[in-house]
């Protein structure tokens, strides 16, 4: 079985690094670190480059607004160089409050930026000299003064809307799921597959305890933030069997914050969008995550009390699978 982890915004750098080294003892597929708008991944992808040698190491994601396609090229090839061709670009679009509050770009043609993105990073990773012009990104003669290590980095789109899982499917190595229902997630996998096989990967919220109910409560907590303060991820639920449930996870939001909003995210939520309980609840769960057509489930560690506990116990539950 592969078995991603991702490893980020609830963690310290320490403890993103300590976790690393425990997962470097052990056959995991890979690692992924998250950007949010705490910790540049590039910079932590370079670090965990240094303290790992197994593991391939995923950004997810870097959002493509914020550095330019040249940009996000050259830290692919250097943290590629770094960790020996092991590197995988995992790109997504962010969204407009994050472009818009907080770094002041307008949010604006994500799939004919992503396109553009996409096409200008291969030109640059294959090593020649790169002129472009494009309706978004014009270059001229740009050319790296380092040779890559691999001309050809895989690169995952994170896709939530159709027309970005479609594009996903038309020009990436693979695709990026995050926050969908088990069965809207076998629907769209059997269907995009059937016209192309690319790498699926999804991140599955992940929280494991010996006391169930614990677990299961750390899992509403980070459904309800998603839903409480990203609006695709709201709609796309919504329109997804969860109307309800995230209209009163969203008014709750309103009215009192996020301390309480977890109650109305109901157990058939919790069932269909992650991977929580105890250790014999998380070795059924994952099986049907895969049996849904996901080649690569990434599990998104949330710890339940203390992050070294929750993670040894995680990696103990799962230890057999990545012999």
């Amino acid at each position: 079985m592969r078995l991603g982890f991702s490893l980020g915004s609830l963690l310290s750098v320490d403890e993103i690094f300590d976790c690393a080294k425990v997962l470097n003892n052990y056959s995991v597929d890979s690692i992924w670190i998250p950007e949010t708008w705490g910790m540049d991944c590039c910079s932590v992808l370079s670090h965990v480059s240094s303290i790992t040698r197994k593991p391939h190491l995923g950004s997810s994601i870097i959002n493509i607004y914020s550095r330019s396609p040249a940009l996000i090229a050259m830290s692919a090839i250097t943290i590629d160089i770094l960790s020996s061709g092991r590197f995988m670009l995992g790109l997504g679009t962010s969204s407009k409050a994050i472009v818009e509050d907080w770094h002041g770009l307008k949010f604006s043609s994500p799939l004919g930026r992503m396109r553009e993105y996409v096409e200008i990073i291969r030109l640059v990773m294959s090593g020649q000299k790169v002129s472009y012009t494009g309706k978004f990104f014009n270059l001229k003669n740009f050319g790296l003064l380092i040779r890559p290590q691999r001309t050809r980095i895989p690169i995952y789109l994170a896709a939530i809307n159709q027309k970005m899982v479609e594009l996903a499917w038309e020009i990436a190595d693979g695709v990026i799921f995050y926050l969908r229902p088990l069965p809207e997630l076998k629907t769209t996998i059997s269907k995009m597959q059937s016209k192309k096989k690319i790498d699926i990967t999804c991140q599955l919220i992940t929280c494991i305890s010996h006391d169930s109910e614990k677990a299961i409560n750390r899992a509403k907590q980070t459904i309800a933030f998603y839903v409480s303060v990203g609006e695709i991820y709201r709609e796309f639920l919504a329109s997804n069997g969860f109307k309800k449930e995230t209209i009163a996870i969203f008014e709750e939001y309103k009215k009192n914050g996020l301390k309480d909003n977890h109650v109305f995210v109901t157990d058939e939520m919790v069932n269909s969008l992650s991977v929580c309980g105890t250790p014999e609840d998380i070795r059924k769960k994952i099986p049907q995550f895969i049996a849904a057509g996901i080649n690569l489930p990434i599990l998104q560690f949330n710890p339940v009390e203390s992050v070294k506990e929750s993670f040894d116990l995680l990696v103990k539950t799962l230890a057999s699978d990545m012999s």
